[in-house]
């Protein structure tokens, strides 16, 4: 079965890497909650440079695809298997939301797109302009 997109990541994520970013997120909230709107505008610009797991994703698996076909090209045919495994990984992670390196990204600390947007919600919440982000 396909994964929705918004929570492909999430439904794939260990119970306790979930747990440590709903901490993550309370926490962050909380650290916000008397801020004033410049120190709110200064966290939701540093959320706008956050990389999340999947952006991290579409680095590493093609560049895994390139190195497969560099290697193949110079140190023998057998490495274009790299990049046949490189990108079979990819397609099973758009289509299931699972990925190898899932959990050694989120043990770097690596976020969904779905937590961030949640913790950008939070904060416009505080800013009190969340309304214009909804859709009417």
């Amino acid at each position: 079965m396909l994964s929705t997109t918004a929570e492909r990541v999430t439904a794939n994520t260990a119970p306790e890497y979930r747990q440590q970013f709903e901490q993550q997120l309370r926490d962050n909230i909380a650290g916000y909650m008397l801020a004033d709107r410049q120190t709110l505008d200064q966290r939701l610009e540093a959320l706008n440079g956050e990389w999340n797991i999947e952006r991290v994703i579409e680095l590493e698996a093609p560049t895994m695809i390139a190195l497969g076909v560099i290697l193949g090209l110079t140190a023998g045919r057998k490495w274009f298997g790299l990049s046949v495994f490189a990108a079979s990984l990819v397609i099973l992670h758009n289509t299931q939301g699972w990925y190898p390196l899932m959990r050694p990204f989120q043990r770097m600390g690596l976020r969904s797109q779905n937590d961030i947007e949640q913790e950008r919600l939070a904060l416009r919440v505080l800013r009190k302009d969340h309304l214009a982000y909804t859709r009417h």
